[in-house]
């Protein structure tokens, strides 16, 4: 019999929690998939992607709506550093109702859609809304399903490319979890130009698979204390990441737990004020020594403060300011970009969000 996050299959089914859990732990593999499918189409791809990227004035949109908006936050930051292109991360929910802002500058520009189904009317309207508007705009769609709309427009669109992610990654549960990390992965991949690169995909997915029962461990044990509110804070695309964690939580629990995000530097801009005896607070950790100084100072702050239940960071270098209270560290990644960090961290906030709906008694699904 199989288990996933230390429960059996059918006791998961009885709880209607099976596919949840499955499809978080499926996530490494998944991984491994999506690169291979970006090596298998990389002539392709470059032929499609290298005249856009070669437009001087090219502007680059990431738009999805909920998780799959969070996709473009988590990257941008990152992906406009390397790529030295104009990068946005704007929703779909906010492209379709406000087209003639986000959508005013009529350069050449490449909307980059992510669905998991591809059906919702709002990425089907942002790629309408954004060929009305723009004379000359280019799509690439990140999507898990076939059968969706988005994908089946695109296939015979000269100004489209279209790439699925592994099959088993349009999950089934509410909740999107292989689906978002795998089509953040293959969007790092194409838009930082790294076609070929097997190695810096594998290294994730080693690192993550053993995590996840080291984590699970650890995450059962908590999600039993009875944190109201959880707040996550991260830099950059780990702010990005700290949404997506903050939606998975009210998501998987029904909206019983508070969940917030913010950045380290923000937080303290008036959110703090949220913190109380029955907060957990996860911190993601950069590895930029830059931002790192800013995200372990907010650590020490919130720690003498003494207000929160609970303060975790998660982090993949270990120093003496970390150590200095609990923390969980990721093994194998210190020298890895914040980007590459985005899927183990997100694994944490997966597992807790988990753990924590069935000890509300909540349907995961």
């Amino acid at each position: 019999m199989h288990h996933y996050l230390g429960h059996a299959t059918d006791e998961l089914t009885r709880l209607k929690a099976l596919m949840t859990a499955k499809e978080i732990c499926q996530q490494p593999n998944a991984w491994r998939k999506t690169s291979a499918s970006i090596v298998a189409c990389q002539t392709a791809l470059q032929a499609f992607m290298a005249p856009l990227l070669a437009k001087r004035d090219l502007r680059i949109i990431m738009t999805g709506a909920g998780t799959s908006a969070f996709i473009g936050d988590a990257l941008a930051p990152t992906l406009n550093q390397i790529s030295g292109k104009r990068i946005d991360s704007v929703a779909t929910t906010d492209l379709v109702s406000n087209p003639y802002q986000y959508l005013s500058e009529n350069v050449p520009t490449l909307l980059v859609s992510f669905g998991r189904s591809g059906n919702s009317p709002e990425s089907l309207a942002a790629v309408a809304l954004a060929n009305q508007c723009l004379s000359e705009c280019y799509h690439l769609v990140l999507t898990c399903n076939a059968a969706g709309q988005l994908y089946q427009q695109s296939i015979d669109n000269p100004r489209a490319f279209a790439l699925l992610m592994p099959e088993e990654t349009h999950d089934k549960s509410f909740a999107m979890t292989s689906s978002f990390s795998s089509m953040m992965l293959s969007a790092l991949l194409i838009l930082s130009a790294d076609y070929n690169s097997t190695q810096r995909a594998e290294r994730i997915c080693r690192s993550s698979e053993d995590l996840i029962p080291e984590f699970n461990s650890k995450i059962s044990k908590i999600a039993v204390q009875k944190f109201d509110r959880v707040i996550y804070l991260g830099s950059g695309g780990l702010q990005g990441l700290a949404q997506e964690s903050a939606l998975k939580l009210l998501e998987l629990t029904a909206g019983q737990v508070v969940a917030s995000y913010d950045s380290p530097l923000g937080f303290r801009h008036g959110p703090k004020s949220i913190v109380n005896s029955s907060t957990l607070i996860i911190v993601y950790i950069s590895n930029h020594p830059y931002t790192r100084k800013f995200d372990l100072d907010l650590l020490q702050e919130l720690r003498r403060d003494n207000v929160a239940a609970k303060i975790i960071a998660i982090t993949a270098q270990q120093d003496e300011i970390v150590a200095e209270g609990d923390f969980w560290l990721v093994d194998d990644m210190a020298t890895a970009t914040d980007a590459e960090l985005l899927f183990p961290y997100a694994l944490f906030a997966q597992m807790y969000a988990f753990h924590r709906s069935l000890a509300l008694e909540q349907n995961s699904r």
